[in-house]
Order: C-alpha cells, then structure tokens, then sequence
C-alpha cells in the first residue's frame, strides 16, 4: 500500500504544474476572451435590442401618420360629399324654382286663355242673340208674308 501511496505522492506531483498551468490558462482565457467576448455580446444584444426597439418605435410613429392620413382622407371625403350635398340642393332648388316658375306661367297663360274663351263665348252669345233675333224676323217674314198678304190684298191685283 504504501507503494500505492507514494506513486499516488509522485502522480499529484508530476500533476501539478499541469494544474498550475491549467489556472494559468482558465485566468488567461477570462482575461483575453472571455470578458471581451461577453462585451462583446452585451453590445450587440444592447444594439439588437435598441434597433428593436427603434423599430417598434418607427412602427408606432407609422402608423400614427396612417391614421392622421386615414383620417385626413375621411374628412376630405366628407368635405367633398357635402360639397356635392350642396350642389345637389342647389340644383333641386333651382330645379324646384323653375317648376314654380314654369307653373305659375302656364296658370296665367290658363287664365288668360280661359278669359279669352269667356270674353269669346260672351261675343258669341251677343252675336248669336243679334242673328237669332234677325233670323226670328226674316222668318216671321217669310212665314207670315204669304198670310198677309193674302188677309190684305194690294190694291189693284186679282183676288181668285
């Protein structure tokens, strides 16, 4: 056993310097790789993650602007439906005016053609009286000429 031991003894010896060299090169690497390695990578996770979030932020400030646009655009449109609204009734107006207007005229031409057909049928009923009483005498004339003259005979003709 006590070989075992001292070549045990002669192993943790030999062992040693590969330890020391070992520490050696563990400080080493956190020294020249490992800190600048993990500064490295806390950097660029800093910019990846400033550009994602510079990113999200130029998404907001997007779609802010979409939506002033959007809504600039619906009132835009809303000013160009009350435009056309309002032409709209303008013209129904002046639609509406040229009716009233074409109506009254057509009641005054009715009114004077039917004033005119009232003053005709007034002529024409004096007119008609006139003859009616000038026919009434021609037949009465002509009617009774033959009973008059045959109830007073003129003088100096033949009675049969």
């Amino acid at each position: 056993m006590d070989e075992i031991l001292r070549q045990l003894g002669e192993l943790l010896l030999a062992a040693i310097p590969t330890v020391v060299v070992f520490v050696m090169l563990f400080f080493a690497y956190k020294l020249i790789v490992h800190k600048p390695l993990v500064a490295v990578l806390e950097a660029r996770r800093a910019r990846t993650q400033g550009a994602v979030e510079k990113a999200n932020a130029d998404i907001a400030a997007a779609e802010a602007r979409t939506a002033e646009y959007e809504q600039r655009l619906r009132e835009a449109r809303l000013s160009i439906f009350k435009k056309l609204e309002a032409r709209r009734q303008q013209w129904l107006q002046a639609r509406a005016a040229a009716v009233a207007e074409a109506r009254a005229a057509a009641e005054a031409r009715v009114k004077a053609a039917r004033a005119s057909l009232a003053q005709d049928v007034e002529q024409a009923k004096v007119t008609l009286q006139a003859e009616s009483e000038t026919l009434a005498s021609q037949i009465i004339r002509t009617v009774l000429k033959p009973a008059l003259a045959a109830q007073f005979p003129v003088a100096g003709g033949r009675q049969s």
